[in-house]
């Protein structure tokens, strides 16, 4: 803070140790660690401009950045910034852990180095902090250099903020549980604790300590109820799972448009019976039969040119010469017209097989502009059907072969009808409903008599035997190693 030349403060100097006092007010009234990590990482700027900033816990990683509410485990920059910030913490100088750094790219190891450029401005001050055995450190970043005087009030406002941050981590400890918990997650057996557990284990045996347990489990009270949570815990089921599905038709005949064209009228109902060769569908036939004409009368003109000039090449040898010409432009428009001619014969599709017609509301398809392959009905066995499930991916286990399906209708819930996988997806595939899900076929079991098809209900899949407290603790499993990043 600078003074005016009669020795009192400047009115900047007094907006500054202002701004000071209300962030440490704010520090001491917060209801929350998660609301004092957003001050240290957003409020700050209020006293020193920068660009980014972190606050960075020992155990626990980066807790809060600037201007994000929620930051990811598994980032790339949080990954990054982990190897960056250990790396830091554990340079401090000895016997001085919590002394402010200004450090730049040069200064970290080879392979944090590489990276600075992808993730920081080029000029970053660390700031550390050792609040009641709970050590950590701001890391704030920008475009120009750091002075002296932003140095100094930075690190008095951090030592007041590391008190209000020691008083959040008393009044809530399970911080500290949090931070064990990462430790214990991080550790690796190496050979020495291998050899002391052997140790042990020869020790209980020489004790008989094995013997004893087993006499304890089979004559005491307490040891029964272990004994009998163990074998509840241990008891195989099949692992399941449930997903929404459908009958659908197996090896259906799909009618595609064999043209560009616009559809005159469907001739058929959802669901109609139909027969091999029954007329399906009508393209608008007035655009090409005028082409066809024009083809044919181009047809007929060139045949009349070549027997004018075959005439004239009796004594005229130029009239010989332009015959050949006249050749080609006579099987070009041969070409043409047996071309719109084929068209329009196709211009009516009809029933490859026999089965009923699966089409939308055919009233929506007159009139409707068509491309070349694109799907407008299918024609399926009514007999001949199959289940399809979509299986969301935290859904998706290793299934055997020829897996048990049951799909329970919304129509029927108490009578399933049993099927055995077909086919099931390698990767995930984007649903009809939207989001993306693997999707599995399975072929109906033998003597199940096929509903309609298109009932709609829920799958049920059914995979290997697994121990019940698996089959309990998979999905609570699977959401803490998502919480935890390991």
């Amino acid at each position: 803070m600078t003074d005016t030349g009669s020795g009192a403060p400047s009115s900047e100097g007094l907006a500054t140790l202002a701004r000071l006092l209300h962030l440490a007010r704010r520090a001491r009234d917060v209801g929350s660690a998660a609301e004092l990590g957003f001050i240290a990482v957003n409020e700050t700027r209020d006293l020193v401009p920068y660009r980014q900033a972190v606050l960075w816990e020992e155990g626990r990683g980066a807790v809060a950045l600037s201007g994000v509410v929620s930051p990811e485990a598994n980032a790339p920059y949080l990954l990054w910034l982990k190897r960056t910030l250990h790396a830091l913490a554990e340079s401090a100088p000895a016997g001085i852990p919590t002394a402010t750094r200004l450090f730049e790219a040069a200064d970290l190891p080879a392979d944090e180095a590489t990276e600075w450029a992808d993730w920081l401005p080029p000029h970053a001050l660390w700031l550390p902090f050792d609040a009641a055995g709970c050590r950590g450190g701001w890391l704030l970043a920008r475009d120009d250099a750091w002075s002296e005087a932003e140095v100094a009030l930075l690190s008095e406002w951090i030592a007041l903020w590391a008190q209000a941050w020691a008083l959040r981590h008393v009044d809530m400890p399970q911080t500290h549980w949090r931070a064990m918990l990462g430790k214990l997650l991080a550790w690796r057996p190496r050979r020495q604790d291998f050899i002391a557990l052997r140790s042990r284990l020869e020790t209980l045996r020489e004790r008989e300590t094995w013997r004893q347990l087993g006499r304890w489990l089979w004559t005491t009270r307490r040891g029964r109820i272990v004994l009998g949570v163990a074998a509840v815990l241990l008891f195989p089921v099949r692992l399941s799972v449930l997903a929404p599905g459908q009958l659908v038709p197996a090896d259906p005949a799909v009618i595609r448009s064999p043209m560009d064209g616009i559809v005159d009228h469907v001739l058929v109902q959802p669901n109609q019976h139909v027969k091999a060769g029954d007329a399906l569908l009508e393209f608008d036939r007035i655009t090409l039969t005028s082409r066809l004409e024009v083809a044919r009368q181009g047809l007929a003109t060139a045949e009349t040119e070549y027997r004018q000039f075959a005439q004239q090449a009796v004594t005229d040898s130029k009239s010989k010469g332009q015959m050949a010409a006249l050749q080609g432009r006579i099987e070009e428009k041969r070409a043409e017209a047996a071309y719109l001619d084929a068209l329009n014969q196709r211009s009516m599709l009809t029933a490859p097989r026999d089965g009923i017609a699966l089409i939308d509301e055919p009233a929506e398809w007159a009139g409707r502009p068509v491309t070349a392959g694109e799907r407008i009905m299918m024609v399926a066995d009514e007999h001949a059907a199959e289940i399809e499930a979509w299986l969301a991916p935290a859904d998706m286990i290793e299934l055997p072969e020829a897996a048990s399906v049951t799909i329970y209708l919304n129509t029927r819930p108490l009578s399933p009808v049993d099927g055995r996988v077909r086919y099931a997806a390698h990767e995930a595939q984007v649903q009809p409903e939207g989001g993306y899900a693997y999707r599995l076929r399975a072929a109906l079991a033998p003597g199940e008599t096929a509903p309609r098809i298109g009932l709609k209900g829920s799958v049920k899949v059914s995979g290997h035997f697994v121990p019940l407290v698996y089959w309990v603790l998979r999905k609570p499993l699977a959401a803490a190693r998502a919480f935890v990043g390991l």
